[in-house]
């Protein structure tokens, strides 16, 4: 049986941080609202569960270096459940889900996960270091260490982060700053990855208001790749780019601390980035206004993103952040949406250029879809 939580610990613009285990062990962390309703006190995990899956294995692609985890647990993962089975929802006596207790936001470790629990030094044939993950050879494994989370937005059983009001969007700002400063600390990792998958043609399998992250042990092929374009250019690119974008014609909203734009080379019919005004590699580094204004602009954002169309957009949003231990001074937080779709009732798939080479055929011009998101924006 889970434990009850510990002593309250109070975060930025009081927002209030609980922990306890799950019935196997596994973390749930209750991030209460600035004035919450809730009782301190929660429901313990009652249920009789299995024992957690083995951490996979990663096996390395010869050709490019990258490695692929093998997570066969994730086979046995909950699909689109309907409503009154909702795993995310607070536990009832005919829904034994993943949460026992009601919340406001709630984090846990995913029960099928793609990378741990085991960490290292317990976990064997770990990986070694980023030099051990860089070198080239056949046949070469090491266990999928890390961390992966569950990120509930809300008790409610459908919606999205835009359908949040503005206090529970900072506390979901504040869990993820709070979740990137621990996972950061484990042993092991590389880099961590805070992203929300909304809408079946993404291929979600809730439709619950949540998100995920990532915790990895080693830095991410796309990151990499970043990295290697900042040795190239210099230090200074993402300021670069942002002084570049914002007095342009693809500037879609913009705050007193961050701005969010179409990019100049977009590959998605719906693509938008954003920036925080200053250099900051994450978001544990985010002072308590630029969270706060950053629970206002994203949520709006979001809003505009869903007016596109008469029905809600199909996206991923992925927050880019600095790895642990490199890259800290020149990457900088990035927020990336993108959608497939291109019209009402058309997507964009992923055929032979794009999905076997990487050579993207963009289907708008950035600055006429920078314009269709400046006036849904607007509308919504």
């Amino acid at each position: 049986m889970s434990g009850s939580p510990t002593e309250a610990v109070e975060l930025s613009s009081g927002v209030v941080k609980r922990s306890t285990l799950l019935a196997d062990g596994r973390d749930l962390i209750y991030f209460d609202d600035p004035g919450t309703s809730l009782s301190p006190e929660r429901k313990p995990d009652e249920r009789p569960l299995d024992p957690r899956p083995e951490t996979a294995t990663m096996r390395q692609d010869v050709l490019t270096g990258e490695w692929v985890s093998i997570a066969a647990s994730r086979q046995n993962r909950a699909f689109l459940p309907p409503a009154e089975f909702d795993p995310l929802a607070p536990a009832s006596a005919t829904n034994p889900s993943e949460i026992p207790d009601v919340y406001d936001v709630a984090v846990f470790e995913n029960r099928s996960p793609s990378f741990g629990p085991l960490l290292p030094p317990e976990a064997p044939n770990a990986p070694h270091d980023l030099a051990d993950l860089a070198s080239i050879g056949l046949g070469r494994t090491r266990t999928s260490v890390g961390r992966c989370e569950v990120v509930c937005f809300s008790p409610e059983t459908f919606g999205s982060f835009a359908s949040l009001s503005e206090t529970r969007a900072r506390t979901v700002v504040e869990a993820w700053a709070d979740r990137t400063a621990a996972l950061s600390a484990l042993p092991g990792i590389q880099q961590v990855f805070p992203f929300e998958n909304r809408g079946e043609a993404i291929g979600v399998t809730l439709h619950h208001p949540h998100g995920q992250i990532y915790a990895y042990p080693y830095v991410t092929p796309r990151t990499a790749r970043l990295l290697t374009s900042i040795e190239q250019y210099g230090p200074t690119l993402f300021a670069d780019v942002l002084d570049s974008e914002r007095n342009g014609p693809r500037v879609v909203l913009a705050g007193e601390h961050f701005t969010a734009f179409v990019p100049f080379a977009a590959r998605w019919p719906v693509e938008i980035h954003l920036l925080p005004h200053r250099h900051v590699a994450d978001f544990a580094g985010l002072t308590t206004e630029e969270r706060d204004e950053l629970a206002v602009l994203y949520r709006r954002l979001l809003r505009g993103v869903d007016a596109l169309y008469d029905d809600p957009t199909p996206y991923i949003a992925a927050w880019h952040q600095a790895p642990v231990g490199t890259g800290r001074d020149t990457v900088r937080l990035m927020l990336q949406i993108t959608s497939p779709r291109r019209a009402a009732t058309k997507l964009k798939y992923l055929a032979g250029s794009e999905a076997a080479m990487g050579a993207w055929i963009g289907d708008l011009v950035p600055e006429t879809s920078a314009a269709l998101i400046r006036e849904a924006i607007d509308r919504a």
